[in-house]
């Protein structure tokens, strides 16, 4: 079934299928699709609580739809279930092909369907990027060979095209190959980060391919390897000092990228991305490459948006790689955030538009856009429960919970669960229940806290670093007739 949205006239008439719960939710979507395609609608109510409860083979029991229809839109987790459903979908697939109206699955979430039916949900192709991500281990040879590829494998796990083995600078490691040859045989492309040229030498005869770095100091050894270097001014601030690095390498065909130093915020910042920019506009051609952790380990800030940041700049200026390390707590998913931050730069850049409403996988700590209920929706959804389960809901710095006859809200969860305790209903919150409840309030806690959605029974979200979680139903049992439950719960479908 497609999964697009349908194209809207002003001569079709919508037909939006639903539960009770959210028939005041999808209404009002409903409503404003009308309005903006100028097209009818109506809206069917199917004699089920929770729409997300809807099988096909019970809706095809309960198929009802007008005539009049051109388009009829359903819950969005039916379509996931018309997939898996196999033969049990087979009723529900056969009076779809009866109806001459276009028959799609909308979104799971109601409060979507007008974002969805504006085509604003488009997805964006994020797979071209133009960036190579170099992730150091740090002090690989205080490490044991195995454990330095284990983390080999995560970091390319998390984006990195690159492992650059960090070595120790008060002493030699004689043993550099072996890491080096561990790194290869499992598959890594290497570069090794070293002044001390035997090390270089040693790393290279292994598969290294790349030294970080050469400057008047060693890149008289660069002679000798046969492989790429990265080249960097003696000191950050002397431009004059890569310009002869830069033209020792060219006089002997030594392949080489340029770093230019970026220094921490407090030491130099600004001017050090000014050299970048002038080395950029001196050498218009010449390969560049930006060491980014002395940002993000250095300052105490979440390393995601300085990671986009610094990886906006480098796509505008064609540094065509990047130097990262993830040490700091702060910063430990940095190769991930700049895989994601490489593909929104190029993609920006590319097309000359913000990057904007592409992806939200970096928006960790908030939501891209809260959803809140309006209070018609929230009135009708507390005066529509009939059964003893509890339904939390979280906006407006108020945590609502709701069940049959009962409507108490807070701020505060302690409080809340105080107060459930002193309702009549409450004899029905035994220990798990009163876990289950505990940990969902808590979650919506930290919701308002950080203005993000929460939605009851789902992890919230945090961009990439999203775990799901399985959902925590309470099933009834014999003991337990009006225990409550998490509204998702299969019985309360009737």
């Amino acid at each position: 079934m497609p999964s697009s949205p349908p194209k809207l006239t002003a001569d079709s008439h919508v037909h939006f299928l639903t539960g009770r719960l959210a028939e005041a939710a999808v209404s009002e979507e409903a409503n404003r699709i009308a309005k903006k395609f100028g097209c009818e609608h109506s809206v069917g109510v199917v004699p089920i609580t929770v729409a997300a409860l809807i099988t096909p083979k019970w809706l095809s029991r309960h198929w009802e739809i007008p005539d009049h229809a051109t388009h009829v839109i359903l819950p969005g987790f039916l379509e996931d279930n018309l997939d898996a459903a196999g033969d049990l979908a087979a009723p529900l697939l056969g009076l779809i092909k009866q109806t001459s109206a276009e028959v799609l699955c909308g979104p799971k979430d109601c409060r979507d369907l007008h974002a969805w039916m504006t085509g604003r949900q488009e997805a964006v192709d994020l797979s071209a990027h133009s960036i190579e991500i170099i992730a150091e281990i740090n002090h690989a040879p205080r490490l044991s060979i195995d454990e330095v590829v284990r983390i080999a494998n995560q970091l390319r796990g998390q984006g990195a095209d690159r492992i650059d083995v960090g070595c120790d600078p008060s002493r030699r490691c004689q043993t550099i190959g072996n890491y080096v040859s561990a790194l290869i045989d499992a598959g890594h492309t290497i570069s090794i980060d070293t002044f001390d040229g035997e090390e270089a030498g040693d790393a290279i005869r292994a598969g290294a391919t790349l030294v970080l770095s050469v400057n008047g100091s060693n890149r008289e050894a660069a002679r000798y390897w046969g492989c790429e270097v990265v080249a960097i001014p003696d000191v950050p601030d002397d431009l004059s000092s890569l310009d002869e690095t830069i033209e020792f390498l060219t006089q002997h065909n030594i392949p080489f990228r340029v770093d230019p130093i970026l220094e921490p915020i407090g030491s130099g910042f600004t001017e050090s991305l000014l050299r970048y920019a002038e080395v950029r506009r001196r050498y218009p051609d010449i390969e560049m490459m930006m060491g980014i952790g002395n940002l993000t380990e250095l300052t105490d800030v979440d390393s995601a948006g300085v990671n986009f940041l610094l990886l906006g700049i480098c796509q505008e200026l064609s540094i065509r790689s990047v130097l990262t390390t993830q040490v700091i707590n702060w910063a430990k998913s940095s190769v991930a955030e700049c895989d994601i931050a490489r593909r929104l730069v190029h993609h920006a850049v590319s097309r000359g538009v913000p990057p904007k409403r592409l992806s939200d996988q970096l928006v960790t700590l908030r939501d891209p856009k809260l959803r809140p209920h309006s209070e018609a929706a929230l009135e009708a959804l507390a005066d529509g429960v009939k059964d003893n389960n509890y339904r939390l809901i979280a906006q407006n710095d108020t945590i609502h919970l709701i069940s049959a006859g009962l409507h108490l809200t807070g701020k505060d969860p302690f409080d809340l669960f105080a107060e459930l305790m002193q309702q009549p209903q409450s004899d029905n919150v035994d220990a798990s229940h009163a876990f289950y409840l505990g940990y969902e309030m808590a979650k919506a806690h930290i919701a308002l806290t950080l203005s993000k959605q929460y939605e009851q029974d789902q992890a919230l979200h945090w961009g990439h670093l999203t775990m799901e979680e399985d959902s925590h139903r309470i099933k009834r049992t014999s003991r337990h007739a009006r225990s409550p439950q998490s509204p998702n719960d299969p019985t309360n479908s009737e």
